[in-house]
């Protein structure tokens, strides 16, 4: 009778871990958002809050329409796809509450991965639009396969918590989406024959919001890999091999980049982090501690080989490294599990597999796992492709390039910053034309001179200026545009001659009064749209030839294309050497 009634009190304790663990899944959206944000540009912050908001409120729609019984579903197809039902209305009284809530915050952890890979450049709608496909199609159907009682299932196919079906199917749309997306504005330089010659970096706006998020990470995963567990040798297991596997590969990357770079890569080790534990997600159940180290020192490696190979070989613009950390290694996890499997793991009896080929088995795991992996990838593959092209076809999925340079807050949300009351300026020095450059339109010469002034006006101040001696033959020139025009406007006056230049971040409006946003559903009274004001001096060069070239890069007949204003200058003094007037600018033009 005691026994009896233990066995019903741990069936009760495991099925409130069970939620447990379900809880923490769903706080690793947090996770995600913080990482993902942090990797990335200020200006695109609240864009990437939003998105991963939607993640899981979009993929909760698309689960108990359809995406729940695709995957939890009876067998049909010979174990192809779970049968629909709408068993959560019809039946909700008999409902198994509990595996609808797990795994469809698994669910919405494949659609995240998608979110950083295509960041900064990426239409909200396009993206709104895919996220649903994944957590609707493309995810319980290949989930099915292994969790659901599927085919892979029936094979002896393992996969404990996702390697294989969360973090290598998210990898997989990353990689294919980033490469249909092309590069953000700026990021490989290429030559005349379209051949790329240089990478540029752009670093995250804020390394402590993405640590935040990796620890954020590392907690839910405890849940994330634990929560099937059913007893607590299982469960311990789960959790020491969750522990070593990202702690090793994070010390091997932070080893390797030392070595490699001169210093230990702080945004790296972060990445090495998550990698280890996408690495060890699939065998953490049926691998011993030396198993989950080795597992973790590959995925650390692996890591930084996946970000150099998207940068380097394949030219793919993924932010902040998803495909190094989940397509990549959640490959790796998947066939190391035909590689490390032990009969000394608490959970080996219960997965039923065979030993890993280093543990004595042989390759016959090592095989299944590599299949199982595969028709996997295929499928994916297939479907992501597909529905990327129709979006691309009917809506696009990449915004504009000025809307791209403006930032995504601004652009798709009217948000104009997601840091109020900070000033925020992204002006990459690094940034150059490429296939996805084309800021304004080259009719300059074919508009009319009224037309010239009206769009750009020149404001001369030697005319008003009374008593100041104007002969000394310097001047300044004051530029104040949209901040989207600093790249094409910067490249400008360098080829002029001008290589020295102040520039600020401004905000004002005109005539116009700005653009109405909307805050909570209230316009705001004013909006003081961002600006960035350029000041040169000039002496060598004649002024006239920093207006044109000024009027003609910043031209596009629109309001906003900015106002010039021309100062004279009576006295320069370099304090550095005690120069003065025409000797202390021969170092700045």
């Amino acid at each position: 009778m005691t026994e009896e009634i233990m066995q019903v009190l741990d069936g009760e304790v495991f099925g409130v871990w069970f939620l447990i663990g379900a809880a923490l899944v769903f706080w690793m959206q947090a996770g995600f958002a913080m990482c993902e944000s942090g990797f990335t540009r200020a200006k695109n912050a609240g864009n990437i809050i939003m998105k991963n908001l939607m993640d899981f409120c979009i993929g909760t729609v698309m689960w108990f329409i359809c995406g729940a019984s695709l995957l939890l579903g009876e067998n049909v197809l010979g174990g192809f796809v779970g049968g629909l039902n709408f068993d959560v209305f019809s039946g909700y009284s008999n409902f198994d509450y509990s595996a609808f809530v797990f795994n469809l915050v698994f669910c919405a952890t494949t659609a995240t991965i998608v979110s950083g890979s295509m960041a900064e450049r990426t239409k909200f709608s396009s993206y709104c639009i895919y996220s649903a496909v994944i957590s609707a199609i493309i995810y319980p159907i290949e989930a099915h396969w292994t969790w659901g009682g599927g085919f892979l299932a029936e094979w002896g196919f393992h996969d404990y918590a996702g390697s294989n079906c969360i973090h290598m199917v998210g990898g997989i749309c990353a990689l294919i989406g980033a490469s249909m997306l092309g590069p953000r504005i700026g990021k490989f330089e290429k030559d005349k024959n379209g051949k790329v010659t240089k990478v540029n970096a752009f670093p995250g706006h804020n390394l402590v919001i993405a640590a935040l998020g990796v620890f954020i990470l590392w907690l839910g995963w405890y849940g994330f890999n634990g929560a099937a567990a059913t007893d607590i040798p299982t469960l311990g297991s789960v959790f020491l091999t969750t522990t070593v596997a990202p702690a090793v590969a994070t010390v091997v990357c932070m080893i390797f980049t030392w070595i490699k770079y001169g210093k230990p890569d702080v945004s790296m080790c972060l990445n090495a982090s998550l990698a280890g534990l996408v690495a060890i997600t699939a065998p953490c159940d049926v691998t011993d501690c030396a198993g989950a180290a080795i597992i973790g020192a590959v995925a650390g490696l692996l890591v930084v080989f996946g970000v150099w190979f998207c940068d380097h070989v394949i030219h793919v613009d993924d932010p902040v490294g998803a495909v190094a950390v989940h397509m990549i290694n959640g490959i790796w996890g998947t066939l190391a599990v035909g590689l490390f499997a032990t009969d000394t793991a608490p959970g080996f009896a219960l997965a039923g597999i065979g030993k890993g080929l280093f543990y004595g088995g042989g390759i016959d795991q090592l095989i299944k796992q590599f299949g199982g992996m595969a028709v996997t990838a295929a499928w994916t593959a297939v479907t992501i492709t597909i529905t990327f092209l129709i979006i691309k076809a009917v809506i696009g999925l990449r915004v504009s390039e000025e809307e791209e340079i403006t930032g995504l807050d601004e652009t798709e949300h009217g948000l104009p910053s997601a840091y109020s009351g900070f000033s925020l300026m992204d002006m990459s020095n690094t940034l150059d034309v490429n296939e996805n450059t084309n800021l304004g339109v080259d009719e300059y010469d074919k508009a009319s001179e009224a037309m010239k002034k009206a769009s750009v006006p020149v404001v001369n101040a030697s005319a008003v200026v009374q008593g100041t001696p104007l002969e000394s033959g310097m001047n300044k020139v004051v530029i104040v545009t949209k901040l989207s025009r600093y790249d094409k406007l910067k490249k400008a006056l360098n080829n002029l001659g001008v290589t020295g230049m102040t520039v600020t971040q401004v905000t004002g409006c005109g005539i116009q009064k700005g653009a109405g946003q909307m805050y909570r559903g209230v316009e705001m009274d004013m909006t003081l749209l961002p600006k960035i004001k350029l000041e040169v001096v000039v002496s060598n060069i004649p002024v006239d030839s920093v207006v044109e070239t000024v009027k003609k890069t910043l031209y596009t007949g629109k309001i906003g294309d900015g106002k010039i204003f021309v100062y004279p200058v009576s006295r320069v003094v370099k304090i550095r050497t005690g120069e003065e007037d025409f000797a202390a600018l021969q170092d700045v033009e």
